[in-house]
């Protein structure tokens, strides 16, 4: 499953259909999620700082919904010296794990599939990173999901997992999609784009509140939950097993 809320350069508009991440959009992928999502490098150097606290030289490392292989490229780049760690990038988009392909050739650490999450087995792990994904994973196949991922880690494994949410009632949600959107603008996108990709993403992005995530990963097993980031909508948790 791939991943976050991309507002220039889609092919889907309001009088079009749903949102989707195949086709051509690869290919302006990160500069777009980069102008979208507030504070998403500084969310990957989050995580791979977080990485050094689970990763050693035998690990192996998922990252679900690895999109063009930005973030994973970046996690093998920052443990270049753990020679015996696998990182596998999953995505249920071939043009995306194509891109990743091309950006990440020649590390021999790095396996990236075309698989769909909900479905694929796990190897146990040691790190599991979901960066903006399980949000567009339909709710009902979601707490199934973090069972999985919960069981697939090894004793002391970490789960980080990036998301949008939801606001705990009506009055926190439109405060925080009135700012949401006023950051959108800031970043040069216009009323007509905000309006089109939020038909677009009607029942293709389904994000839980804060509540009903904590609640997910603690039915999941999940004890230690930690918060790693927050920018009004959208939070970061690392959980431990």
């Amino acid at each position: 499953m791939t991943k976050p809320d991309l507002e220039v350069g889609s092919s889907i508009s309001a009088n079009r259909g749903r949102w989707s991440f195949g086709g051509e959009v690869a290919q302006t992928f990160v500069p777009h999620i980069t102008q979208s999502v507030p504070l998403y490098e500084k969310g990957h150097e989050i995580v791979c700082d977080l990485s050094d606290f689970f990763l050693r030289s035998d690990s192996r490392c998922y990252e679900l919904g690895t999109s063009t292989g930005e973030l994973m490229g970046k996690l093998a780049s920052h443990h270049r010296g753990l020679q015996g760690v696998s990182f596998i990038g999953v995505d249920n988009e071939q043009p995306m794990i194509e891109a990743a392909k091309q950006s990440l050739a020649g590390d021999p650490r790095i396996d990236l599939r075309v698989d769909d999450i909900v479905f694929m087995d796990f190897e146990p792990a040691d790190l599991i990173i979901s960066y903006y994904t399980v949000q567009f994973i339909h709710p009902k196949f979601r707490q199934d999901l973090i069972d999985r991922i919960y069981r697939a880690l090894n004793w002391g494994g970490g789960f980080l997992i990036f998301e949008k949410v939801r606001g705990p009632d009506a009055r926190f949600q439109d405060i925080q999609t009135t700012l949401y959107n006023k950051f959108k603008r800031n970043q040069g996108f216009s009323d007509s784009e905000i309006l089109n990709k939020s038909f677009s993403l009607s029942g293709v992005l389904e994000p839980f509140s804060s509540r009903a995530n904590l609640e997910m990963f603690e039915r999941a097993g999940f004890s230690d939950v930690m918060p790693v980031f927050r920018w009004l909508c959208f939070e970061g948790y690392l959980c431990i097993r």
